[in-house]
């Protein structure tokens, strides 16, 4: 008990015996976690035995809904699913710790998206390149890899998009993330300051800021924005655009915050693995086409989807490089692709494309 939890007489005040209280809730808490775990190694033994996949996407996020329908607060919803996050992250571990792939190295926003959707119950497996993260998993050296999709500045990240046209992986889940970028630098200002370090994607989605203020200092694109910090953190002369993550963990200071053009800013990742997810009853699927090059042709491809009430939620074109037809779509739609009510319009869909690949069925974001 802390001074002042005591009135004159010796007893205790309302704050003491409501601390109390929160004590004995805590430890109720507590072997009830630990009685989930148990049960949890128990349905991980099953898995052994039938060789059944240890990550469920489909299963966690029912898990997740479910528990959002009896929240009645005051915890929020966000707050909620953070908590059951770790929670099921760490009785995830219990069975076995996944090892997932994402762009690298520590501080990205790549290795805050993988946090976010997994829980720290893994094993991170930082890569230097999108590519990397693709061989990685496709390799089985990785269970799972983490890569960005599309910014809300600047559009699709075409590297990912191309690689999913040859990799037999899927997308098993995807996620939202806020990015807010930060000039980080060995000093909290621009004095000194030569070169700018930063992933091609945040020195575009910085361009105004840098117009205005770093005007003439030289803006090197590097691999990722935790490489940049590196650099910075070994070179006073140079500055690097990242995240509070990589601040703390290059031991950068803040020159500028929030130097992002949109306030809004945010990343869509991606999970990709070779888990097909099952549906969870609140899906989406990921679909590449292509058609030939002739008049209407692409309103013959996506006229099934509106006829059989099939709604879209993304179209996305990419040049293709070869092959008889000049753009790949890549196309997301509401609905699991064994749904019944989707199945028929994807049919058609096969039928009328010079090329059709279904690149997963995962659940939709909240």
């Amino acid at each position: 008990m802390e001074p002042g939890d005591q009135n004159k007489d010796g007893g205790e005040t309302g704050i003491g015996a409501l601390r109390v209280a929160i004590d004995a809730v805590d430890e109720q808490i507590v072997a009830l976690l630990n009685r989930r775990a148990a049960l949890a190694r128990e349905v991980g033994e099953i898995k052994r035995e039938t060789d059944a996949p240890v990550y469920r996407p489909e299963r966690e996020a029912q898990i997740i809904d479910r528990l959002r329908s009896k929240n009645t607060g005051p915890l929020s919803l966000t707050a909620l699913a953070s908590i059951y996050l770790e929670v099921i992250s760490a009785c995830r571990e219990i069975e076995r710790r996944l090892r997932v792939a994402y762009l690298g190295p520590e501080g990205t926003f790549s290795e805050l998206a993988m946090y976010r959707h997994f829980g720290h119950g893994i094993d991170p497996v930082p890569c230097q390149s999108i590519d990397e993260v693709f061989k990685v998993t496709e390799s089985g050296a990785a269970d799972f890899g983490v890569v960005p999709i599309e910014n809300s500045t600047e559009g699709a990240v075409s590297r990912s998009l191309d690689l999913f046209l040859q990799t037999p992986l899927k997308i098993s889940g995807e996620l939202l993330v806020p990015v807010r970028h930060n000039l980080l630098a060995q000093s909290n200002s621009l004095a000194g300051i030569k070169r700018i370090c930063a992933h091609p994607q945040a020195l575009a989605q910085c361009n105004v800021w840098l117009e205005r203020h770093a005007h003439g200092i030289e803006l090197a694109a590097v691999a990722s924005n935790a490489e940049g910090a590196q650099l910075a953190a070994a070179d006073p002369s140079t500055a690097a655009i990242a995240g509070d993550a990589a601040a703390l963990r290059y031991g950068l200071q803040v020159a500028a915050a929030g130097i992002q053009d949109d306030p809004a800013n945010r990343t869509r990742f991606s999970i990709i693995g070779r888990h097909e997810c099952e549906a969870s009853g609140r899906d989406q699927t990921s679909l590449i086409l292509a058609v030939q090059d002739r008049p209407g042709a692409m309103h013959s491809l996506i006229e099934p989807l509106a006829r059989h009430k099939v709604s879209m939620k993304r179209l996305e074109s990419r040049p293709a490089r070869q092959g008889r037809w000049e753009y790949y779509f890549y196309i997301d739609i509401a609905g699991h692709w064994k749904d019944p009510d989707i199945i028929p319009a994807l049919e058609e869909l096969q039928r009328n494309a010079a090329f059709y690949k279904v690149i997963g069925s995962y659940p939709r974001l909240a």
